[in-house]
């Protein structure tokens, strides 16, 4: 068989596969991977967003949470599936653009291991104090936190995740210097929060509306870079002096790399149109996540830029996990 023969048969059988990838997805139903425990944020929109689909499609989605290691175990697991579309990760921030330089050793890389899908929604994060505290607004942190360097603590609930580098950031911008007490999960720096044991607290809209609406957290200022439908009384951090500021978490479905593109495309297509739905749009919205959508190459830049971003903040911080 001379070069060219061999050549067109290649191109022919490259184009049936690919016709053949469209035609038969999936062939069975898709696993999304969710790197957190059940009933969280991202399990949430995990969830709702998956529906959507099925109800639109027919297809078949069956959510698994595979929590650890600050979601590294769950990613890992999704970057070394078969890359046939069957298996998904809701992944985020923390495990996508944070971790990479917060741990030591990773055992999967974001860029290289995993194809982007789209963008799911945007989320953002909210300072709150106790109600009792006296602080009533962020120049009031602010002018304390300079008179008394280190003398103000702030909660997380653990080191290097989005809200521990969110107040990183915050501090930079505003030029003070807060005392760190991580926490190892949300629930235990909550009650010390509330409780006056702990000055300040950063973390989901989600995680905290509850208490702010119930009145045990005043909320002093939120992280994105405009107000927050649910809490619209609530100003930025830009509008409280600091202005260009604008620190949010992401989430979005990624494939093992060597996923067909057409699958990809298959996918993002889906994905988009259940994102564009107003009923959707509202619930993703009662859970403080703005949705976003996208092609596939705008999360890949998204990925790419806050790994570089986010970085920064770690070694700035000096968080590490080994």
């Amino acid at each position: 068989m001379t070069f060219a023969r061999r050549s067109l048969l290649a191109m022919a059988c490259a184009l049936l596969t690919t016709g053949l990838h469209a035609q038969t997805y999936p062939a069975k139903p898709i696993k999304i991977i969710v790197p957190f425990p059940a009933g969280g944020g991202t399990d949430i929109i995990a969830r709702e967003v998956t529906q959507k689909v099925t109800t639109a499609t027919g297809w078949i989605f069956v959510v698994e949470n595979k929590p650890g290691a600050g979601g590294n175990i769950g990613v890992d697991a999704v970057a070394k599936s078969p890359a046939d579309g069957h298996t998904l990760v809701l992944g985020q921030t923390s495990n996508l653009a944070i971790n990479p330089t917060l741990y030591a050793k990773l055992p999967y890389d974001p860029v290289k291991d995993l194809t982007p899908i789209v963008t799911v929604a945007n989320a953002s994060l909210v300072l709150v104090t106790s109600s009792k505290s006296p602080f009533k607004t962020v120049a009031d942190v602010v002018k304390a936190a300079k008179a008394k360097p280190s003398g103000i603590n702030y909660a997380s609930s653990g080191s290097g995740t989005v809200a521990h580098l969110t107040t990183e950031l915050f501090q930079g911008a505003s030029g003070i210097k807060l005392q760190h007490v991580p926490y190892k999960g949300a629930a235990q720096a909550l009650t010390d929060v509330v409780g006056g044991n702990v000055e300040l607290y950063v973390s989901s809209v989600p995680t905290l509306i509850g208490q702010i609406q119930q009145g045990k957290l005043r909320a002093l200022a939120v992280t994105s870079a405009a107000r927050v439908d649910d809490l619209p009384q609530v100003p930025t951090i830009n509008e409280s002096g600091f202005g260009g500021f604008d620190a949010v978490t992401w989430f979005g479905f990624l494939a093992p790399t060597g996923t067909p593109k057409d699958v990809i495309t298959r996918l993002n297509t889906e994905f988009n149109k259940a994102l564009a739905q107003p009923e959707l749009r509202k619930k993703l919205g009662e859970q403080g996540a703005d949705p976003v959508g996208g092609t596939p190459e705008q999360f890949a830049n998204l990925i790419k830029t806050d790994i570089v971003r986010w970085g920064k903040v770690v070694k700035e911080s000096g968080a590490r996990v080994e």
